[in-house]
């Protein structure tokens, strides 16, 4: 029986350090092209089976993400020929205990992140790292290599005499005066009017603010997000243990619907705190968007 106890012991301890290297060596270095269907009620039908390419959190300069790395995902995001390309924030990765030293500096991001092409073009929010580092700094570059940066502010995205309205917000991962923000948001949204309204944030917290007032929330279809990277790890029956969110799993990953509203949250591409990733790999996400 002895003999045995210490088998399986072996055994245990021999697959948890393969998991282990699996975690830091191995899954952190993929990058997945996922495809998704998102059914959408009342979706205009002037834009069936439109397709974005959500890229977020690719933390340039942590574990794997080299300029190298950065170019494979242009590459990747272009071959699913896309009619929008959606940049959801955390660009940058900060070196321990400094946030306005980069791992990669911001020029260089953007010199391998450029090329990116998309039939109505290439948008892209800020997220709570580039707010670290700064967020002028980052807008400017990006929009150097030709990607627009919104920050609370709406495009129109048209097909004919028909449109829909592509609203990039701020971060906002930590509401302090949730009323005054869903008033900014509603008064926005007042003076662009007509046309569904699809949601770029960094942060998925945000969904309750517009699913929590009817009159923000009326032509809201989608809202597209990343900050959480899936959890980084995910375990059978437990799921992700840690997600930088304050709804804890609700909005780790992929699909959720709540009250009309179709929120995605893509698990990204880089590592941030632990340069591991377990059952969650690197992923640009392909959502093709489709009238139910």
């Amino acid at each position: 029986m002895k003999r045995k106890l210490v088998i399986a012991a072996s055994l245990l301890s021999l697959l948890a350090l393969i998991c282990v290297a699996y975690g830091f060596l191995i899954e952190p270095n993929r990058l997945l092209a996922n495809s998704y269907e998102i059914k959408i009620k009342n979706w205009n039908k002037a834009f069936d089976n439109y397709k974005i390419v959500a890229i977020s959190d690719i933390h340039s300069g942590s574990n794997f993400i080299d300029e190298a790395k950065i170019r494979k995902v242009v590459e990747l995001a272009n071959e699913q020929n896309p009619d929008l390309i959606v940049l959801l924030g955390d660009y940058v990765s900060q070196q321990s205990g400094n946030r306005d030293l980069l791992k990669m500096p911001i020029a260089t991001i953007a010199d391998n992140l450029k090329g990116l092409k998309a039939k109505d073009g290439v948008f892209a929010v800020l997220g709570n790292h580039d707010g670290w580092y700064s967020d002028p700094k980052v807008k400017t570059e990006f929009e150097r290599i030709g990607y627009r940066v919104l920050e609370n502010e709406i495009v129109y995205i048209e097909r004919g005499n028909e449109k829909f309205r592509l609203f990039g917000l701020k971060d906002q991962m930590k509401i302090k005066e949730w009323f005054a923000f869903a008033d900014e948001m509603r008064g926005i949204l007042e003076k662009n009017p007509n046309g569904d309204v699809v949601i770029l944030e960094h942060s998925p917290d945000v969904l309750p603010v517009f699913t929590n007032d009817i009159t923000i929330a009326k032509d809201v279809k989608l809202m597209l997000a990343g900050h959480t990277h899936g959890g980084q790890v995910w375990l059978p029956i437990i799921g992700t243990p840690m997600i930088p969110s304050g709804y804890g799993q609700k909005y780790a990953n992929g699909l959720v619907v709540e009250k009309n509203i179709n929120l995605f949250v893509t698990p990204g591409i880089g590592t941030s705190l632990i340069p591991v990733r377990f059952g969650v790999p690197p992923e640009i996400s392909v959502l093709t968007i489709k009238s139910e």
